[in-house]
């Protein structure tokens, strides 16, 4: 797979986010292929806050298809931008 793709489909990626959501996506965290979809994991500014070492960061793994259609999307992590130990975070079951 070309790196201009994965770069593609990760900007694909964030665009979709921020339309669902209206919010703005930080970064792309990665980009897999499993199977006959991609799996991108973004990072989304949920909640700004001062100081914004307390802003809240949600990640959202989107399902795309050959095509870059959406397949479907979920939160999967709430964290605080500072909470770097996974142990912190608060994971969506």
């Amino acid at each position: 797979m070309a790196t201009e793709t994965i770069m593609d489909l990760g900007e694909k990626a964030k665009g979709i986010i921020e339309e669902l959501l209206d919010k703005k996506a930080e970064s792309v965290i990665s980009v897999k292929k499993e199977e006959n979809e991609w799996k991108v994991l973004i990072e989304v500014l949920e909640r700004r806050a001062v100081p914004d070492s307390q802003d809240l960061l949600g990640r959202y793994e989107l399902k795309l298809d050959e095509n870059k259609e959406l397949l479907g999307y979920e939160r999967v992590v709430l964290r605080k931008r500072t909470d770097l130990d996974k142990e912190r975070w608060y994971r969506e079951e």
